[in-house]
């Protein structure tokens, strides 16, 4: 009974706590992406706020919101530009490294803005505009290098395979169109066409025609051969003849055979030019 207490103990024990993780887990995923989902949610607002606010305002405000969007515009193009790739190249992670170390500086330009958006001294402002807009060019040229130098990679790779691709497939278009090739000569025996096949089927046709008609040659034997003579008013080119049918009393017959009743004994036929011998 103890035992099974124990067992028990240790049973609820498990299944808290593995109740306790999966809550803490579920309630890190959902904490995850509501943070998410309000930072795309700020990003767009400061996004649609800037466009409105570089379109509207002139003079310094209007173009410190120019480049603030130039900088966060081209940073963000870049970085999912880079996570889309790293996940088919693994070899772009040190090209992530240098990303993250620019974002650094983007970070700080932007922050850097951000606050003379709020200063009231406008002259201070306009004197450091150029230096500002020059750490801008730096920052956004460098990231749109780097976005395009890994566009060009992917474009290189993709070419490189669909031409590979294209070398097989002509390979295999001409394995399995053979056939062409062997029936160009001509000369050489090969598979005979329809119409060929007909025409040789007619020749062969003709041919047994005209050996039907003719009849056996000069060294055939049989009983025509042997005859010599043709009936009256008849010829030989005339066709084949109509062949007599056997005499059943002449039809031999075998020791095996049984012989119907009432039917004699046929008496073997003597030979020509043989004399029967004299009986006693």
């Amino acid at each position: 009974m103890e035992v099974f207490l124990l067992v028990m103990a240790v049973l609820f024990v498990a299944f808290v706590a593995l109740g306790v993780f999966a809550t803490v887990k579920a309630v890190g995923a959902a904490k995850r992406g509501v943070d998410r989902t309000i930072s795309n949610a700020r990003r767009t607002v400061e996004d649609s706020t800037l466009r409105v606010r570089s379109a509207g305002l002139s003079g310094t405000a209007g173009e410190l919101a120019q480049l603030r969007l130039r900088l966060r515009t081209s940073m963000r193009a870049t970085q999912d530009a880079l996570h889309a790739a790293v996940a088919q190249d693994a070899s772009l992670k040190e090209s992530i490294g240098l990303f993250e170390r620019l974002s650094a500086h983007g970070l700080e330009l932007e922050d850097e803005l951000r606050q003379l958006e709020r200063d009231p001294d406008r002259a201070r402002v306009a004197e450091a505009l150029t230096e500002l807009r020059e750490r801008t060019d730096r920052i956004t040229h460098a990231a749109d290098s780097l976005r395009w130098a890994v566009r060009d990679r992917a474009r290189n790779f993709a070419e490189d395979d669909l031409a590979a691709l294209s070398a097989q497939i002509d390979v295999e278009t001409g394995a399995l169109r053979h056939w062409s090739s062997a029936a160009e000569p001509g000369p050489e025996p090969g598979p005979w066409t329809g119409e060929e096949r007909r025409q040789r089927q007619g020749e062969r046709y003709e041919e047994r025609r005209r050996t039907e008609s003719t009849g056996p040659g000069p060294g055939a034997s049989g009983p025509r051969a042997s005859d010599g003579a043709t009936p009256s008013g008849a010829s030989a080119d005339d066709g084949p003849q109509a062949i007599e049918a056997p005499d059943p009393r002449l039809r031999a017959t075998h020791p095996w055979q049984k012989r119907p009743a009432g039917r004699p004994e046929p008496q073997p036929q003597p030979r020509p030019g043989h004399r029967p011998e004299a009986t006693n």
